[in-house]
């Protein structure tokens, strides 16, 4: 009943944009901290932003710093993640994650989880 869902990712050359969205069904987004996480083959899952549910403050990771943007529409109950200058590095799948107390940097403070969206970064 309570679900995110990712959407967005796919294949992407390196220098190239995508935009990964995360909608709500089942909850109300705008009363929760939004991160987004990836993970790679064999690597932890590490966050890459988050954003707040009352003034809309950011926190990005240092590897996206300047080229990863998060945004949140709570007419629409759902954040986005705008991904330019996209690197190899960048190849994971990439969730989001909703909690009701903070930007947590780890998964397992976080409430709510979405499945996943592929994003491959190769020439």
């Amino acid at each position: 009943q309570l679900q995110l869902v990712e959407s967005g990712g796919g294949l992407v050359q390196p220098g190239g944009s995508l935009r990964l969205s995360c909608a709500a069904s089942g909850f109300s987004l705008d009363r929760y901290f939004i991160g987004w996480f990836r993970q790679a083959p064999g690597k932890e899952r590490e966050r890459v932003s988050c954003i707040s549910h009352r003034f809309a403050n950011t926190y990005y990771a240092d590897s996206v710093k300047g080229r990863f943007t998060i945004s949140r529409d709570n007419a629409k109950n759902t954040v986005y993640l705008q991904m330019n200058s996209l690197k190899p590095e960048d190849t994971a799948v990439y969730y989001c994650a909703a909690d009701p107390v903070g930007c947590h940097l780890y998964p397992p403070q976080y409430e709510y989880w979405g499945q996943g969206t592929q994003v491959t970064v190769s020439s």
